[in-house]
């Protein structure tokens, strides 16, 4: 790659997502130049939501995409600069973060990773290979092709079963397949989606997706019993789990489940290095939770780079 030109920033953020907009619009608003950088551009994971119901101070409920849109129109209005580009690497050199993409070079006082997580993968026969037809990661982007055809849902979070409630308004066969005997969901998500008629399968995991072409069943085996049945089902649609995504920083210290490691400041063992949103090592991931992080860390990078 030929030598760039580097330009300068005081806070360089990766990932567009609900965290990094956040904090784009915090630490642009306090007077720092910024610059967010994004392969899909702005979105993150948000855009998968239907109806964001539970983010205090909007009401009615939006979708995520307008919320996402509104987002990075009030950070690009205090001055944030988004751009759609792929980070190829992250160094540090004095007091210097530079950041490389294929067309550009970069270089800030603070940096914060916001890169987020992405769906976890059952790994089993047909999954991949029936990836698109009928097996899905998100149930708004695929639910209604499924309108009034059987549909199976695996995991037991929040995402899952919130999942589940908006697969119930598209059909009224909607079953959910959890390994355990209870789900871990928020307990007003669960009784929400068991109102909805969306029907339990506990105890219970995914050993196969079947079908030619098509989705058209899947194996289960009860996980206490080891007794295995075939479900019939037109869709898959899996939520069972998230890889955080933190190939640009190995090298920081993570959670037993490769969360980025902070303190209270969103600040990694790096200074002026900070983590924010569902890369982060935390109890609780929400839009309202990443938002949260975002700010607190705009909120420090800015002192950081004012008292320097």
């Amino acid at each position: 790659m030929e030598n760039l030109e580097i330009e300068k920033f005081d806070y360089v953020i990766i990932g567009a997502g609900c965290a990094g907009l956040a904090s784009a619009q915090y630490a642009a608003r306090g007077g720092l130049s910024v610059l967010v950088l994004d392969l899909a551009g702005a979105g993150g994971q948000v855009l998968q939501i239907a109806d964001l119901e539970n983010y205090p101070g909007v009401f009615p409920a939006v979708d995520g995409a307008t919320y996402m849109m509104t987002m990075q129109k009030q950070a690009e209005s205090f001055g944030a600069k988004i751009v759609q580009a792929q980070v190829l690497s992250i160094d540090k050199t004095g007091g210097s973060f530079f950041v490389k993409t294929k067309k550009a070079s970069y270089e800030a006082t603070c940096l914060c990773i916001a890169t987020g997580a992405i769906h976890r993968n059952l790994e089993v026969p047909g999954e991949k290979e029936l990836s698109g037809r009928g097996v899905s990661y998100c149930a708004t982007c695929d639910g209604p092709f499924f309108r009034n055809k059987k549909i199976v849902v695996v995991g037991g979070g929040d995402s899952a079963c919130s999942e589940a409630i908006y697969l119930s308004t598209i059909s009224g066969d909607v079953s959910i397949i959890h390994r355990r005997d209870k789900f871990r969901a928020q307990q007003a998500v669960i009784d929400k989606m068991l109102e909805a008629g969306v029907k339990p399968v506990y105890d219970s995991v995914v050993k196969s997706i079947n079908g030619q072409g098509r989705v058209q069943s899947v194996t289960i085996e009860n996980v206490k019993t080891g007794e295995q049945s075939v479900l019939s089902t037109d869709a898959v649609f899996i939520f069972t789990g998230m890889l955080p995504q933190t190939d640009l920083v190995e090298m920081l210290p993570k959670d037993p489940s490769g969360y980025i490691l902070t303190d209270e400041n969103m600040e990694t063992s790096v200074p002026g290095l900070f983590a924010a949103g569902d890369v982060r090592s935390k109890p609780f991931r929400q839009v309202v939770t990443a938002v949260s992080d975002g700010a607190i860390a705009a909120h420090v990078a800015s002192e950081r780079i004012r008292n320097a």
